[in-house]
Protein backbone atom coordinates (compact mmCIF):
# COMPACT_ATOMS: atom_id res chain seq x y z
CA UNK A 1 0.00 0.00 0.00
CA UNK A 2 1.11 3.59 -0.83
CA UNK A 3 -0.40 6.03 1.41
CA UNK A 4 -1.73 8.91 -1.09
CA UNK A 5 0.87 12.43 -1.47
CA UNK A 6 -2.51 14.54 -1.98
CA UNK A 7 -4.00 12.82 1.41
CA UNK A 8 -0.44 13.50 2.96
CA UNK A 9 -0.70 17.30 1.82
CA UNK A 10 -4.59 17.61 2.94
CA UNK A 11 -3.80 16.55 6.34
CA UNK A 12 -0.17 18.38 6.70
CA UNK A 13 -2.19 21.53 5.07
CA UNK A 14 -5.05 21.31 7.72
CA UNK A 15 -3.15 23.86 10.24
CA UNK A 16 -1.96 26.45 7.10
CA UNK A 17 -4.54 26.34 3.93
CA UNK A 18 -7.24 24.35 5.21
CA UNK A 19 -8.29 26.43 9.28
CA UNK A 20 -11.92 25.88 8.27
CA UNK A 21 -12.07 22.55 7.27
CA UNK A 22 -9.74 20.89 10.21
CA UNK A 23 -9.25 22.42 14.12
CA UNK A 24 -5.53 22.34 15.42
CA UNK A 25 -3.25 19.54 14.75
CA UNK A 26 -2.35 17.10 17.96
CA UNK A 27 0.38 14.99 19.38
CA UNK A 28 -0.39 11.77 18.03
CA UNK A 29 -1.41 9.42 20.32
CA UNK A 30 1.68 6.75 21.72
CA UNK A 31 1.06 3.35 21.69
CA UNK A 32 1.40 1.71 25.15
CA UNK A 33 4.85 0.59 25.83
CA UNK A 34 5.50 -2.90 26.30
CA UNK A 35 8.53 -1.86 28.28
CA UNK A 36 8.41 -4.00 31.55
CA UNK A 37 10.29 -2.22 34.57
CA UNK A 38 12.70 -4.53 36.23
CA UNK A 39 13.32 -4.33 40.13
CA UNK A 40 16.69 -3.01 39.33
CA UNK A 41 15.47 -0.14 37.74
CA UNK A 42 16.58 -1.29 33.94
CA UNK A 43 13.35 -2.33 31.60
CA UNK A 44 13.00 -5.53 29.52
CA UNK A 45 11.41 -5.06 25.97
CA UNK A 46 8.26 -8.29 26.17
CA UNK A 47 7.78 -9.11 22.72
CA UNK A 48 4.49 -7.88 21.08
CA UNK A 49 2.27 -11.01 19.29
CA UNK A 50 0.85 -9.32 16.59
CA UNK A 51 -2.83 -11.07 15.32
CA UNK A 52 -1.89 -13.66 13.20
CA UNK A 53 -5.23 -12.88 11.08
CA UNK A 54 -3.84 -9.96 10.03
CA UNK A 55 -1.72 -9.44 6.80
CA UNK A 56 2.27 -9.22 7.27
CA UNK A 57 3.20 -5.61 6.14
CA UNK A 58 5.98 -3.87 5.97
CA UNK A 59 6.85 -1.90 9.01
CA UNK A 60 5.92 2.25 8.35
CA UNK A 61 9.53 3.80 7.96
CA UNK A 62 10.95 1.18 6.50
CA UNK A 63 10.96 2.26 3.00
CA UNK A 64 9.74 -1.27 1.75
CA UNK A 65 6.20 -0.48 1.44
CA UNK A 66 5.60 2.40 -0.83
CA UNK A 67 4.25 4.34 1.89
CA UNK A 68 4.71 8.09 1.64
CA UNK A 69 7.65 8.61 4.50
CA UNK A 70 6.20 7.18 7.65
CA UNK A 71 2.78 6.20 6.86
CA UNK A 72 1.67 2.73 7.08
CA UNK A 73 0.34 -0.29 9.72
CA UNK A 74 0.15 0.71 13.49
CA UNK A 75 3.02 -1.35 15.23
CA UNK A 76 0.44 -3.28 17.53
CA UNK A 77 -2.91 -3.49 15.90
CA UNK A 78 -6.14 -4.08 18.18
CA UNK A 79 -7.19 -8.41 17.87
CA UNK A 80 -9.98 -9.26 16.19
CA UNK A 81 -9.98 -5.99 13.98
CA UNK A 82 -12.23 -8.22 11.62
CA UNK A 83 -15.02 -8.14 13.83
CA UNK A 84 -15.49 -4.86 13.86
CA UNK A 85 -18.88 -3.45 12.95
CA UNK A 86 -19.49 -0.90 10.74
CA UNK A 87 -20.33 2.51 11.88
CA UNK A 88 -23.34 3.19 13.31
CA UNK A 89 -25.29 5.48 11.62
CA UNK A 90 -27.68 8.24 12.80
CA UNK A 91 -29.05 11.32 11.06
CA UNK A 92 -26.65 14.24 12.28
CA UNK A 93 -26.89 17.91 11.32
CA UNK A 94 -24.06 18.75 8.39
CA UNK A 95 -20.81 20.76 10.31
CA UNK A 96 -21.01 24.19 9.20
CA UNK A 97 -17.43 24.68 9.28
CA UNK A 98 -16.19 21.26 7.77
CA UNK A 99 -18.54 22.00 4.35
CA UNK A 100 -17.21 24.92 2.98
CA UNK A 101 -15.87 25.33 -0.84
CA UNK A 102 -12.05 25.12 -0.18
CA UNK A 103 -9.00 24.89 -2.54
CA UNK A 104 -6.34 22.02 -2.35
CA UNK A 105 -3.80 22.42 -5.54
CA UNK A 106 -5.17 24.84 -7.05
CA UNK A 107 -8.50 22.71 -7.22
CA UNK A 108 -11.78 24.39 -5.99
CA UNK A 109 -13.85 21.64 -4.13
CA UNK A 110 -17.68 22.03 -2.77
CA UNK A 111 -18.83 20.17 -0.79
CA UNK A 112 -22.23 18.11 -1.15
CA UNK A 113 -24.76 19.73 1.08
CA UNK A 114 -28.29 18.66 -0.60
CA UNK A 115 -29.78 14.78 -0.15
CA UNK A 116 -29.42 14.05 -3.93
CA UNK A 117 -27.79 10.64 -4.25
CA UNK A 118 -24.42 10.17 -4.68
CA UNK A 119 -22.62 7.27 -6.44
CA UNK A 120 -19.39 6.71 -8.11
CA UNK A 121 -16.65 4.03 -8.63
CA UNK A 122 -12.78 4.15 -8.93
CA UNK A 123 -9.43 3.69 -6.66
CA UNK A 124 -10.01 3.58 -3.27
CA UNK A 125 -7.15 3.67 -0.57
CA UNK A 126 -6.41 4.03 2.43
CA UNK A 127 -4.20 6.19 5.20
CA UNK A 128 -2.74 4.78 8.64
CA UNK A 129 0.05 5.47 11.62
CA UNK A 130 1.09 8.77 10.13
CA UNK A 131 -2.42 10.26 10.62
CA UNK A 132 -3.32 8.08 13.80
CA UNK A 133 -4.01 10.51 16.58
CA UNK A 134 -4.69 13.90 14.71
CA UNK A 135 -7.53 16.16 13.87
CA UNK A 136 -9.33 15.28 10.84
CA UNK A 137 -11.66 17.72 9.39
CA UNK A 138 -14.51 17.80 11.32
CA UNK A 139 -12.55 18.20 14.23
CA UNK A 140 -12.45 14.24 15.49
CA UNK A 141 -9.44 12.72 16.31
CA UNK A 142 -8.42 10.32 13.89
CA UNK A 143 -8.83 6.34 14.44
CA UNK A 144 -7.17 4.02 12.05
CA UNK A 145 -9.04 1.10 13.85
CA UNK A 146 -12.58 2.63 13.47
CA UNK A 147 -14.72 2.16 10.35
CA UNK A 148 -13.94 6.19 9.16
CA UNK A 149 -13.19 7.60 5.57
CA UNK A 150 -12.39 10.26 3.89
CA UNK A 151 -13.83 11.88 1.12
CA UNK A 152 -13.33 15.23 -0.92
CA UNK A 153 -17.08 16.50 -1.34
CA UNK A 154 -18.93 13.92 0.46
CA UNK A 155 -20.83 16.12 3.63
CA UNK A 156 -19.01 16.15 7.15
CA UNK A 157 -20.45 14.32 8.85
CA UNK A 158 -22.20 11.82 6.44
CA UNK A 159 -22.14 7.78 6.08
CA UNK A 160 -21.21 6.00 2.81
CA UNK A 161 -21.57 2.42 1.57
CA UNK A 162 -18.44 1.01 0.61
CA UNK A 163 -18.21 -2.08 -2.27
CA UNK A 164 -15.05 -3.26 -3.32
CA UNK A 165 -15.78 -4.56 -6.95
CA UNK A 166 -12.52 -7.13 -6.85
CA UNK A 167 -13.26 -9.02 -3.27
CA UNK A 168 -16.93 -8.08 -3.22
CA UNK A 169 -16.96 -7.30 0.76
CA UNK A 170 -19.31 -4.42 1.46
CA UNK A 171 -18.83 -1.36 4.31
CA UNK A 172 -20.39 1.46 5.91
CA UNK A 173 -18.18 4.05 6.51
CA UNK A 174 -18.30 7.75 8.72
CA UNK A 175 -17.16 10.69 6.57
CA UNK A 176 -15.28 12.66 8.71
CA UNK A 177 -12.62 14.13 6.68
CA UNK A 178 -11.37 15.22 3.72
CA UNK A 179 -9.24 13.73 1.14
CA UNK A 180 -7.66 12.42 -1.08
CA UNK A 181 -7.24 14.71 -4.11
CA UNK A 182 -6.03 12.79 -7.21
CA UNK A 183 -7.93 12.16 -10.82
CA UNK A 184 -8.54 8.26 -10.11
CA UNK A 185 -8.64 8.20 -5.81
CA UNK A 186 -12.09 8.52 -5.40
CA UNK A 187 -12.09 7.82 -1.38
CA UNK A 188 -9.13 7.03 1.93
CA UNK A 189 -10.50 4.49 4.05
CA UNK A 190 -9.33 3.87 7.68
CA UNK A 191 -6.86 0.59 7.96
CA UNK A 192 -9.82 -1.78 9.56
CA UNK A 193 -12.03 -0.37 6.75
CA UNK A 194 -9.35 -1.57 4.18
CA UNK A 195 -8.59 -5.20 5.98
CA UNK A 196 -12.87 -5.46 5.82
CA UNK A 197 -12.70 -4.93 1.97
CA UNK A 198 -9.97 -7.12 1.04
CA UNK A 199 -7.51 -4.78 0.43
CA UNK A 200 -5.13 -3.89 3.26
CA UNK A 201 -1.93 -5.29 1.82
CA UNK A 202 -2.23 -3.98 -1.84
CA UNK A 203 -2.80 -0.87 -0.66
CA UNK A 204 -6.06 -0.17 -3.16
CA UNK A 205 -9.35 -1.60 -5.07
CA UNK A 206 -11.80 -0.63 -7.43
CA UNK A 207 -14.40 0.33 -5.37
CA UNK A 208 -18.28 1.96 -5.68
CA UNK A 209 -18.95 4.51 -2.83
CA UNK A 210 -22.63 5.34 -2.33
CA UNK A 211 -23.83 7.87 0.06
CA UNK A 212 -26.43 7.12 2.43
CA UNK A 213 -29.18 9.83 2.21
CA UNK A 214 -31.50 10.59 5.79
CA UNK A 215 -33.99 8.24 3.87
CA UNK A 216 -31.46 5.45 3.52
CA UNK A 217 -30.61 6.02 7.49
CA UNK A 218 -33.87 6.24 8.29
CA UNK A 219 -34.85 2.74 7.15
CA UNK A 220 -31.68 1.17 8.24
CA UNK A 221 -32.58 2.08 12.04
CA UNK A 222 -36.14 0.90 11.28
CA UNK A 223 -35.49 -2.60 10.02
CA UNK A 224 -33.13 -3.01 13.34
CA UNK A 225 -35.71 -2.01 15.74
CA UNK A 226 -38.79 -3.99 13.77
CA UNK A 227 -38.56 -7.41 14.76
CA UNK A 228 -36.90 -10.73 12.68
CA UNK A 229 -38.36 -12.60 11.67
CA UNK A 230 -37.12 -16.24 10.52
CA UNK A 231 -35.51 -15.60 7.43
CA UNK A 232 -35.53 -17.59 4.31
CA UNK A 233 -31.85 -16.67 3.16
CA UNK A 234 -28.70 -15.02 5.55
CA UNK A 235 -28.68 -11.51 4.70
CA UNK A 236 -25.35 -9.56 5.17
CA UNK A 237 -27.10 -6.59 5.43
CA UNK A 238 -30.77 -5.65 6.33
CA UNK A 239 -31.31 -2.40 5.17
CA UNK A 240 -34.73 -2.44 2.86
CA UNK A 241 -37.06 -0.74 3.45
CA UNK A 242 -40.47 -2.14 2.12
CA UNK A 243 -41.58 -1.18 -0.81
CA UNK A 244 -37.90 -0.27 -2.04
CA UNK A 245 -38.43 -2.18 -5.60
CA UNK A 246 -41.01 0.41 -6.69
CA UNK A 247 -39.18 2.67 -8.48
CA UNK A 248 -39.49 4.82 -11.83
CA UNK A 249 -39.67 2.33 -14.80
CA UNK A 250 -36.70 1.86 -17.26
CA UNK A 251 -37.70 3.22 -20.51
CA UNK A 252 -38.11 -0.13 -22.01
CA UNK A 253 -41.25 -1.37 -22.59
CA UNK A 254 -41.83 -4.46 -20.66
CA UNK A 255 -45.32 -5.25 -22.72
CA UNK A 256 -43.50 -6.88 -25.63
CA UNK A 257 -41.09 -8.58 -23.65
CA UNK A 258 -42.11 -13.03 -23.47
CA UNK A 259 -43.67 -14.61 -20.97
CA UNK A 260 -40.73 -16.51 -20.08
CA UNK A 261 -38.53 -13.25 -19.57
CA UNK A 262 -38.19 -14.33 -16.07
CA UNK A 263 -38.50 -17.64 -14.08
CA UNK A 264 -40.42 -17.13 -10.40
CA UNK A 265 -37.60 -18.65 -8.04
CA UNK A 266 -38.59 -22.26 -6.07
CA UNK A 267 -39.89 -22.20 -2.55
CA UNK A 268 -37.20 -20.86 -0.05
CA UNK A 269 -36.00 -24.43 0.94
CA UNK A 270 -35.85 -25.74 -2.57
CA UNK A 271 -33.10 -22.41 -3.39
CA UNK A 272 -29.77 -23.45 -4.93
CA UNK A 273 -26.70 -22.51 -2.45
CA UNK A 274 -24.87 -19.32 -3.92
CA UNK A 275 -24.99 -15.74 -3.94
CA UNK A 276 -27.92 -13.62 -4.53
CA UNK A 277 -28.31 -10.09 -5.09
CA UNK A 278 -31.59 -8.79 -3.24
CA UNK A 279 -33.49 -6.17 -5.10
CA UNK A 280 -36.37 -4.89 -2.93
CA UNK A 281 -38.96 -5.67 -0.28
CA UNK A 282 -42.95 -5.35 -1.04
CA UNK A 283 -45.87 -5.73 1.40
CA UNK A 284 -47.85 -6.97 -1.42
CA UNK A 285 -46.78 -9.74 -4.10
CA UNK A 286 -48.77 -7.91 -7.25
CA UNK A 287 -46.15 -4.92 -6.42
CA UNK A 288 -42.86 -7.85 -6.18
CA UNK A 289 -44.26 -8.70 -9.46
CA UNK A 290 -44.48 -5.47 -11.20
CA UNK A 291 -40.85 -4.63 -9.45
CA UNK A 292 -39.30 -7.86 -11.11
CA UNK A 293 -41.17 -7.09 -14.47
CA UNK A 294 -39.69 -3.81 -14.80
CA UNK A 295 -36.31 -5.41 -14.32
CA UNK A 296 -36.69 -7.82 -16.85
CA UNK A 297 -35.22 -5.85 -19.49
CA UNK A 298 -31.59 -6.33 -17.20
CA UNK A 299 -32.01 -10.19 -16.28
CA UNK A 300 -29.10 -11.16 -18.37
CA UNK A 301 -26.43 -9.59 -16.07
CA UNK A 302 -29.14 -9.97 -12.54
CA UNK A 303 -29.57 -13.51 -13.45
CA UNK A 304 -32.55 -15.30 -12.63
CA UNK A 305 -35.25 -12.85 -10.96
CA UNK A 306 -37.52 -14.14 -8.60
CA UNK A 307 -39.75 -13.43 -5.76
CA UNK A 308 -39.58 -15.26 -2.38
CA UNK A 309 -42.29 -14.55 0.27
CA UNK A 310 -40.67 -13.79 4.09
CA UNK A 311 -42.98 -13.64 6.65
CA UNK A 312 -45.06 -10.68 5.50
CA UNK A 313 -42.81 -9.41 3.02
CA UNK A 314 -42.37 -10.58 -0.39
CA UNK A 315 -38.69 -10.28 -1.25
CA UNK A 316 -37.55 -10.00 -5.10
CA UNK A 317 -34.00 -11.91 -5.90
CA UNK A 318 -31.07 -12.13 -8.75
CA UNK A 319 -29.09 -14.89 -8.94
CA UNK A 320 -27.48 -17.27 -8.08
CA UNK A 321 -23.88 -15.94 -8.71
CA UNK A 322 -20.69 -18.13 -7.97
CA UNK A 323 -18.68 -15.62 -5.42
CA UNK A 324 -19.53 -12.78 -3.68
CA UNK A 325 -17.48 -10.32 -5.89
CA UNK A 326 -19.97 -11.80 -8.66
CA UNK A 327 -22.61 -10.70 -7.12
CA UNK A 328 -21.55 -7.39 -6.10
CA UNK A 329 -20.05 -6.93 -9.71
CA UNK A 330 -23.50 -7.21 -10.62
CA UNK A 331 -24.76 -5.27 -8.47
CA UNK A 332 -22.36 -2.16 -9.40
CA UNK A 333 -23.19 -2.34 -12.89
CA UNK A 334 -26.64 -2.25 -12.58
CA UNK A 335 -28.50 1.54 -14.01
CA UNK A 336 -28.62 4.41 -11.47
CA UNK A 337 -31.80 4.99 -13.78
CA UNK A 338 -33.21 2.00 -12.09
CA UNK A 339 -33.24 3.61 -8.64
CA UNK A 340 -32.44 0.03 -7.23
CA UNK A 341 -29.65 -0.68 -4.57
CA UNK A 342 -29.08 -3.93 -4.45
CA UNK A 343 -27.74 -6.23 -0.90
CA UNK A 344 -25.57 -8.98 -1.40
CA UNK A 345 -26.71 -12.12 0.83
CA UNK A 346 -25.13 -15.43 0.73
CA UNK A 347 -27.87 -18.90 0.52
Amino acid sequence: MRAPFDTFAMRGLSLTVLLTLAACGTTPHKPASNNVPLPSGGKVKVPVRQDPTLPVLPAAGSGRGGYYKDDGPGDNPPANLRDVPDAEVRNEPYSTRSNRPYVVFGKTYTPITDNEPFKQKGTGTWYGKKFHGQRTSSGEIYDMYKMTAAHPTLPIPSYARVTSIDSGEQVIVRINDRGPFHATRVIDVSYTAALKLGFLGKGSHQVVVERLLPADIDAILAARAAPKPVPSVVAISIDTPVETGAVAQPEVSTQMLPVDATVAMPAPEALASGFYLQLGAYSRADNAESGRSRLAPYAAALGTLGVVQAGNLFRLYGGPFSSRAEAARAAANLPESTGIKPIVIQR
